[in-house]
């Protein structure tokens, strides 16, 4: 392999890099300052979000994957799922582009993590969930920006 084209792939790879880490960076950005659905605080004050739980990938097609972990503040919050729902509604509305999200619970944190991971990555139930007018009004609730 001649310098010029390890030169050209490697310079290929660090663009690549660069972009998925600001694009993970403004994934945080944008869910960090979604409001608990019955605490007062944000999700990052409660430390439900974190900039470690945000991971971005690429696909050899080019398509980015954008996967949240977040962690419930109790193991059995009812709530978890709801929570989900808030951080993919926010990221759909506010990232320009179109990208794979996938949302789970972090391992251990929850009591029924494996369930809930299904529900708020099942498009269907998504969107189930969102004509449910009374939830829609606590995800939109919880996803407008704050004023201070």
């Amino acid at each position: 392999m001649s310098a010029a084209v390890y030169s050209s792939e490697h310079e290929e790879a660090s663009d690549t890099s660069l972009v998925l880490k600001q694009l993970g960076e403004t994934v945080y950005d944008i869910i960090r300052d979604v409001q608990d659905p019955e605490k007062s605080e944000t999700l990052e004050e409660l430390n439900v979000v974190s900039e470690e739980g945000v991971t971005v990938s690429q696909l050899p097609s080019g398509q980015k994957v954008i996967r949240i972990e977040f962690v419930p503040t109790v193991p059995h919050c009812s709530l978890a799922s709801l929570i989900g729902l808030t951080i993919r509604r926010k990221l759909n509305k506010m990232l320009p582009e179109k990208h794979k999200i996938d949302i789970f619970i972090k391992e251990g944190s929850h009591a029924t993590a494996d369930e809930i991971n299904k529900q708020i990555n099942d498009k269907e139930r998504i969107f189930a969930a969102m004509e449910n007018p009374n939830l829609r009004d606590i995800v939109e609730r919880c996803i407008a920006d704050r004023e201070s």
